[in-house]
């Protein structure tokens, strides 16, 4: 009998995807909190599909980053622990300092999200130190590209023009040389978010207080120095944000929710925002670029600082957003067999097929993961795709997994293919389990991991 090759393109539904974004100034703490309300983990009607977390002001002393390069730093290990019991994988990661930027998502979602870059952009000291900048991280979602910035930039009321200058060099330096990327502002979505410390002009630090105090924001607004900026410069006003109808997230005294108190008395200011850009397309017969890309928008749920962490002088602020896209890519590159290896009680044989021009490479591998894993370098064993082979031919591949490497557990597993040159999980399985053998010996040998 012929084999059918479950590769055949379908017409792409459209999907929507919900993304969680947060961004907070930690101010070098430690992460001891309750982050249910932070990951909006109690709210059963957002059924999230990504988190895009950005840090800034990580504890960032010598001994931290040496332990950092060494092992997880804390605040990823502990999103990571909170998140892959839920399904999520930590995608991707850029740190400068105590600049963080963390990407996670559902995992049914890996083969879809392509990781073509991740940068750092120091903008303090002359440019050359990391305390101040960007972090970047560009991705190919289901086809379309998105670029995501986690950024802090230079504090104090007087230093408006500085923080537009470092605005403007760190979207100057995402670019992409040597790779296939378009130049960030032909990017389909920029979500580009902070600590910007704009803070508000002109009014004394009495009336502001007193502003905040009877929830009366708009006369703040109007002298807010982004809302300022977005009105009177072209790029900027490319961007959009939510409205800000919570307080003010800076500055307060650590573990309480008091403004300054210390004998600076810092004014009040929503120094942490969210800001998102969609590629404008031409207009049919017209050279003006009016309308959002086809089949591919963005809309807010909600924009809201949690007020109830107290860690650090700032609140964390979030925002929840449904992206709604038609599938650029609608099959996965690799589609993996899993049929049938819960009863193998011998080597695990996995079948998998490739679509047409896929760029396979010797160094490309398959991972056996239990469900719940935290990142791509968390499997339980994994074989080389050129090593182990059974047979191969233009549509079904064949390798086997020793029984040695198999743990004797009844846990539920899943298969990944991670493609060396594209950088990602381009395939993965549906979560089976595998019957344990009371035979099965542990593998004296050790292998060299594959490094990503």
């Amino acid at each position: 009998m012929a084999t059918v090759n479950p590769c055949k393109p379908t017409e792409p539904k459209d999907r929507k995807l919900s993304i969680h974004v947060v961004t907070w100034n930690v101010a070098s703490a430690a992460p001891s909190l309750d982050p249910d309300h932070l990951l909006q983990l109690n709210n059963q009607n957002l059924n999230l599909d990504m988190y895009i977390i950005g840090l800034q002001e990580m504890n960032c002393g010598i001994m931290s980053l040496l332990s950092d390069t060494a092992f997880e730093d804390p605040w990823s290990s502990f999103f990571m622990d909170v998140l892959s019991p839920l399904s999520f994988v930590k995608v991707s990661y850029v740190r400068m300092q105590g600049l963080l930027l963390l990407v996670f998502a559902k995992y049914q979602h890996l083969p879809f999200i392509q990781i073509l870059s991740t940068k750092s952009t120091p903008t303090g000291l002359f440019g050359y130190w990391g305390n101040k900048g960007g972090v970047n991280i560009c991705l190919k979602l289901y086809g379309y590209y998105v670029s995501i910035i986690n950024c802090h930039l230079p504090p104090h009321v007087a230093n408006n023009d500085q923080r537009l200058e470092h605005f403007d060099r760190i979207l100057e330096m995402q670019n992409f040389e040597g790779l296939d990327v378009p130049n960030i502002l032909d990017h389909d979505l920029i979500v580009w978010f902070g600590d910007m410390n704009f803070r508000i002009e002109d009014f004394g630090l009495h009336f502001v207080r007193e502003s905040v105090k009877s929830q009366s924001y708009s006369e703040l607004w109007e002298k807010d120095q982004l809302s300022i900026a977005k009105r009177c410069t072209p790029l900027l006003r490319e961007f959009q944000e939510g409205p800000l109808l919570f307080p003010p997230t800076y500055k307060f005294d650590k573990n309480s929710n008091n403004y300054d108190t210390s004998e600076k008395k810092r004014k009040p200011a929503w120094t942490d925002r969210i800001l998102w850009r969609l590629k404008r397309q031409p207009h049919p017969g017209s050279c003006t670029p009016k309308l959002p890309a086809p089949h591919f928008s963005l809309s807010l749920r909600s924009y809201i600082s949690h007020m109830v962490y107290t860690i650090s002088d700032h609140k964390p602020v979030s925002g929840t957003f449904d992206l709604e896209l038609k599938p650029l890519v609608s099959a996965p590159l690799i589609t993996l067999m899993p049929e049938g290896l819960w009863t193998m009680e011998n080597d695990m044989l996995i079948s998998y097929f490739l679509t047409p021009n896929f760029p396979s490479s010797s160094w490309d591998w398959i991972g056996l993961y239990k469900v719940g894993f935290r990142h791509i370098n968390d499997y339980v064993c994994y074989v080389w795709v050129g090593d182990n082979q059974v047979s191969f031919s233009d549509e079904l591949n064949q390798v086997y997994i020793n029984i040695s490497d198999i743990p004797e557990t009844a846990d539920h597993f899943l298969l990944c293919y991670y493609s060396n040159s594209l950088r990602s999980i381009v395939g993965i399985s549906n979560p089976f389990k595998i019957q344990p053998c009371a035979f099965l010996e542990e593998d004296p040998l050790g292998e060299v991991q594959p490094q990503i």
